[in-house]
């Protein structure tokens, strides 16, 4: 864990996901204790220069270490085979370069579907498979879909499409 102090040292920002975000202190610091003047806790809000998003962390003391920090880093569940686990957790690294994320997440639908044992055919054709062999449900199909064709308007450079922001990377990491 980190250590309390003017800078706060994470691999990566909670929310952007930007690799060795600047995180500094912004506002004051805020001490807190249980009902008895025990449990002493020193919190400090960091904000990230790369998106703007506010960490928080405590610890017993400035300069000692972390004892939480909120939000927690996401996290995949490990049972998500591989290669899909690893391009989940590419698309989330890439949050902050939304165009990337959001082909990373279609890779994962399509690694998943390949897991499965779908593999012939195009991945609309293989969601849809899935989707009537009950190995996912219609609504899971319909996200499905929504990554894919989020996914195309990048890998196709559509004209006509506008490139994706964060929140639309976030929401398809999301949804693979």
């Amino acid at each position: 864990m980190p250590i309390l102090g003017a800078e706060l040292e994470l691999s990566r920002c909670p929310h952007c996901r930007v690799d060795k975000p600047s995180l500094s202190v912004v506002g004051v610091n805020l001490v807190t204790t249980d009902y008895n003047g025990n449990n002493k806790r020193m919190w400090k809000n960091y904000k990230c220069r790369r998106c703007g998003g506010i960490v928080t962390a405590w610890a017993t003391d400035d300069g000692k270490m972390t004892h939480g920090i909120y939000p927690d880093a996401p996290s995949i569940n490990e049972s998500i085979p591989s290669p899909a686990r690893d391009y989940i957790r590419q698309a989330m690294d890439t949050l902050h370069s939304p165009a990337g994320s959001v082909m990373l997440s279609a890779s994962a639908v399509d690694a998943m579907l390949k897991a499965k044992g779908y593999k012939e055919g195009t991945l609309y054709s293989r969601i849809n498979k899935a989707a009537e062999d009950h190995i996912i449900t219609t609504g899971m199909a319909e996200w499905a879909h929504a990554v894919r064709l989020d996914a195309n308007d990048q890998r196709h450079a559509d004209e006509d499409s506008p490139l994706p922001d964060p929140d639309n990377a976030k929401r398809s990491v999301c949804i693979a």
